[in-house]
């Protein structure tokens, strides 16, 4: 077994189509150590958000193998992989994906909870303060801007300490000054906690910060290795 945080082996994804069958992706691989940085970047269509999907456990590919935090995610039904997410995983979208019914505070709160986490109040309180949150426990997402929003969904991601973060295009709905400070947040964590960050993005300067590069054209990656 991989001492690996994350290991992807000849990943295809093949989905059928008008045409016949289109292959998404074709023969990936790669492997993360723990507090490791992975920026997935390419053209839109060139398989950046199925390659997340896949590596999360969100889908399944038509052939390979995934392993995530010493799980192989192929043999695992849905429930199970859910439940390896829970453990392991933490997610950050471009869309922020807050509940709107719920405050800053409780939109943290909220996986600390469905965890069991006693403290979870203590938790995600310090976590908004540690995101420059702490004056907006209990405004609502229709309250907050939206670089304070990637900043609540930030807190949650990290909220359970995950071995993993997945983060698809997470500055891109905001302004370059507000996405510059999700980026550097992102990775003082990645550095305080060990989390092995794992993006998709379009920002070529977030991308050059991580430590591995993989460059899909096609569905088919052409770079791989360490960012200049």
């Amino acid at each position: 077994m991989s001492a690996s945080i994350l290991n992807a082996r000849n990943l295809n994804k093949v989905v059928p189509s008008a045409e016949g069958e289109l292959s998404i992706l074709s023969d990936l691989s790669l492997e993360l150590d723990k507090g490791d940085s992975l920026a997935i970047v390419g053209t839109s269509g060139s398989g950046k958000s199925t390659l997340l999907g896949l590596l999360a456990g969100l889908d399944l590919p038509s052939s390979g193998e995934v392993r995530l935090a010493g799980h192989l995610l192929g043999e695992l039904d849905e429930d199970q992989r859910a439940r390896v997410r829970a453990e392991h995983v933490g997610f950050v979208f471009q869309s922020f994906q807050l509940l709107d019914s719920l405050n800053a505070l409780e939109n943290v709160m909220l996986p600390l909870e469905l965890e069991g986490y006693r403290d979870a109040a203590q938790r995600a309180q310090q976590l908004l303060e540690r995101v420059g949150l702490g004056t907006r426990l209990h405004h609502y997402p229709r309250q907050l801007s939206g670089g304070e929003q990637q900043r609540v969904a930030l807190a949650r991601a990290f909220a359970a300490d995950p071995d993993v973060l997945f983060a698809d295009e997470p500055t891109g709905n905001l302004d370059s000054q507000t996405g510059a400070h999700i980026s550097d947040l992102m990775f003082e964590l990645n550095r305080e906690r060990g989390t092995t960050l794992v993006l998709v993005t379009h920002d070529e300067r977030l991308a050059q910060r991580c430590h591995n590069l993989l460059r899909l054209e096609g569905g088919r990656r052409v770079d791989h290795g360490p960012a200049e």
